[in-house]
């Protein structure tokens, strides 16, 4: 489960990963809770048009950020982007401790942030791939996943304290010192240690992402999966922020719903990276588990039975985006690897801006209960598209000695086109003359004949 760890470079980067995520996790609960209750009253609304300016970027940068991340030395990449980061999250504290922070001046931030994560995701999904070898990349992208959850155990429960105890200013500050433990540990990182990147021949085109998705059917669908899932089902600040206000709870309540998924999130992590490779299959019911897990918490009648319910949410959706995560990156050309990730990234962050305002309205309008059941019916769609292509795929079969058993293969067997016989043979091998070019300074031997045979 955990082979990874045994490199020292991507041992530095979970340990670096770990810390800031934490950070993250914080900044992004108290910048919900900012927008709802200090910016707003209580407008679900006006949260979707955030995360919809937070999250476009990725989506309308994808071609950009992708060649950027192959383009360039991922290392360096991060460094800017982490920098940039900080400055941000410094600004946005001391804007809430003046007392001077707007609406409209959040939307801007919002807007800033995405662009900035529009070209730090690529480059740190692709750079996991760069740490360690090919035959640990699932497992690599499963503890980075199981990271990133192990701080939003933790990030979201903080925030909550700390915005209750000193304010949510103090929280944005707090998340720009974390970004130091990123920081500092891409300097610490061996540059000689990271693994060599694969470059095609050729200029590296901004299409080429493009059309290499194009002509894999499996990532397509994938895609249009992860889609419908972060369009509508991820919008778990707008359903744990609403929901913790019809129980009747606070800021600390909404952290501690946010901790519950994250309990869910990391048992699915840590289970991904027990699998020694990434399947589609898992997707598929991972989606499915989706749908089931949000028609529960449609009927949750306490706030206690809506957490436990956010349990398994989390896994199933940990469970559905780290294997698809895994299954791109270790099926897709390493030459081309971070233009695909950028693609992945966008179609998963850049769904929000086309779910999450429609989602917001929705709980304001209905309530956060239809909301969530809105968020069921798509993920039961995602789960049909998916076991509609892997059967039509011929996939599917007969066991070989179990009547009413089915079995599923991973891939379909290729067609192999044999080579022509006049291609290649040793007789014209052996008897076709291949001129050598004199050499000054190196004499040629008397027994060697002019043309070698």
């Amino acid at each position: 489960m955990f082979r990874s760890l045994s490199i020292f470079n991507y041992r530095v980067w979970f340990v670096g990963a770990l810390v800031s995520n934490v950070g993250a996790w914080m900044q992004a609960t108290a910048q919900n809770w900012v927008v709802l209750t200090q910016l707003t009253d209580n407008d679900a609304a006006a949260m979707g048009i955030t995360m919809a300016l937070q999250f476009a970027p990725p989506l309308l940068l994808v071609s950009v950020t992708g060649w950027v991340a192959d383009r360039f030395d991922r290392r360096r990449l991060i460094m800017c982007t982490q920098g940039a980061l900080l400055g941000l999250a410094v600004a946005l504290g001391i804007l809430l401790l003046s007392g001077a922070m707007t609406l409209p001046l959040m939307y801007g931030f919002a807007l800033a942030l995405g662009v900035v994560t529009a070209f730090d995701n690529p480059a740190r999904q692709a750079f996991v791939s760069d740490l360690v070898s090919q035959e640990n990349a699932s497992n690599a992208v499963a503890l980075n996943a199981a990271s990133f959850n192990t701080a939003r155990l933790i990030g979201p429960a903080v925030a909550g304290v700390m915005i209750v105890l000193v304010g949510t200013g103090w929280v944005f500050l707090v998340n720009a010192v974390t970004f130091l433990a990123m920081l500092g540990a891409l300097l610490v990182i061996r540059p000689h240690e990271l693994v060599a990147r694969a470059k095609r021949n050729g200029p590296a085109r901004l299409a080429d992402g493009f059309r290499y998705v194009a002509h894999r059917p499996d990532l397509v669908v994938i895609f249009v999966m992860v889609f419908l899932l972060g369009a509508f089902g991820m919008n778990f600040p707008i359903f744990a922020s609403t929901m913790a206000l019809e129980f009747g709870r606070g800021a600390d309540g909404f952290g501690l719903l946010s901790s519950f998924v994250a309990i869910g999130s990391l048992a699915g992590a840590l289970l991904a990276a027990r699998r020694e490779r990434a399947q589609m299959r898992v997707v598929v019911v991972g989606t499915g588990g989706f749908a089931v897990a949000s028609a529960l918490s449609v009927v949750a009648p306490s706030y206690a039975t809506y957490a436990v319910t956010l349990v398994l949410t989390g896994f199933c959706v940990v469970t559905t985006l780290t294997t698809a995560n895994g299954y791109v990156q270790t099926t897709t050309d390493p030459a081309l690897r971070g233009r695909v990730i950028a693609l992945y990234m966008a179609i998963l962050l850049g769904g929000t801006p086309v779910g999450a305002p429609v989602v917001g309205a929705v709980a304001a309008e209905f309530g956060p209960r239809t909301a969530i059941g809105l968020a069921a019916v798509v993920a039961l769609l995602a789960c049909g598209i998916g076991v509609t292509w892997t059967v039509a795929s011929g996939r599917v079969h007969r066991h070989e000695t179990k009547r009413f058993r089915l079995t599923v293969d991973e891939t379909r067997p290729i067609r192999t086109i044999p080579p022509e016989p006049e291609d290649f043979s040793d007789e014209i091998a052996g008897t076709t003359p291949i001129p050598l070019p004199p050499s000054e300074h190196v004499p040629r031997p008397a027994h060697l004949p002019r043309h070698g045979t």
